[in-house]
């Protein structure tokens, strides 16, 4: 999540920065800037008061550190646009157990529902969609929008939050037709009914990578498979699982050596990997 680093310079005086300190009004220098739009960006002008020159140094200084602070936001684009990738979290009730938290690649059961930052119009209830069933989804890898993605990090079963997302996070320049215009901030409140450990977790890896190699193999594959099946008494022909094994190699064997590496099989970016 990007950290809100906004800085606001309006006729800032030097001592602004290191805060209030008592200075002999005789001997004060006071370093302003002054902002006048021109073509291609902001013309900056330092305005120096003449005083003592027992203290022009100082104040020198003091107003080469306020121009490189504001050269740095410029640099930034969150910084310099007003925090515009930024993901506001409240936590509106967090229960007592809260030890198992979700992670990218976690499966997750939640509730929630959208509004429109600018006038409160929900445009979205989960709980009047799809026969009012909570929604499944795979954090982090992009199932639903990013801003929640980053939004609901962190949660555990229980929990309620109330999240902001910027449009650069929700639905962009474009808007979702018919409800969500262009350039919308939106905000989510959510509630998390379960947190459990996703598909290709590195749990379930470890499970059929016998030989620790941090690679499956075919054989070690077809082992995990016939576990699988057999425990519950469903026996299967050889055809099957063959079937099933160049279905997963096609798909995961991306390099083609005839085994998936723990960075193919993590499709869906577990953090533990």
């Amino acid at each position: 999540m990007n950290i809100n680093r906004n800085v606001i310079f309006q006729n800032t005086s030097a001592k602004s920065l290191f805060g209030n300190v008592s200075v002999n009004r005789s001997v004060m220098c006071q370093c302003d800037w002054a902002f006048c739009s021109v073509p291609g960006g902001l013309d900056l002008r330092p305005h120096v008061i003449p005083c003592h020159a027992g203290v022009v140094v100082m104040a020198v200084f003091m107003c080469l550190f306020l121009y490189l602070q504001l050269c740095s936001s410029w640099g930034d684009p969150a910084a310099a646009g007003g925090g515009l990738d930024e993901v506001q979290i409240e936590v509106l009730f967090i229960p007592e157990d809260c030890t198992r938290k979700s992670r990218r690649g976690d499966l997750m059961n939640a509730h929630y529902d959208g509004y429109l930052a600018q006038d409160g119009t929900k445009f979205y209830c989960s709980r009047s969609d799809k026969a009012g069933h909570p929604q499944w989804f795979i954090l982090g890898v992009g199932q639903i929008i990013r801003g929640l993605d980053m939004g609901m990090m962190g949660m555990c079963a229980g929990e309620k939050r109330k999240i902001t997302i910027p449009p650069s996070l929700a639905y962009g320049e474009k808007g979702k037709d018919p409800l969500i215009p262009p350039n919308a901030t939106v905000i989510f409140e959510v509630e998390v009914y379960s947190v459990s450990r996703g598909p290709r977790s590195k749990e379930g890896f470890m499970e059929i990578d016998v030989d620790m190699d941090r690679s499956l193999s075919k054989d070690e594959v077809r082992k995990h498979l016939k576990q699988s099946y057999e425990k519950d008494g469903r026996q299967q022909e050889e055809k099957f699982y063959d079937a099933i094994i160049a279905d997963l190699f096609r798909k995961s064997d991306h390099d083609g050596d005839g085994e998936i590496s723990a960075k193919e099989y993590n499709v869906y970016q577990h953090d533990e990997f």
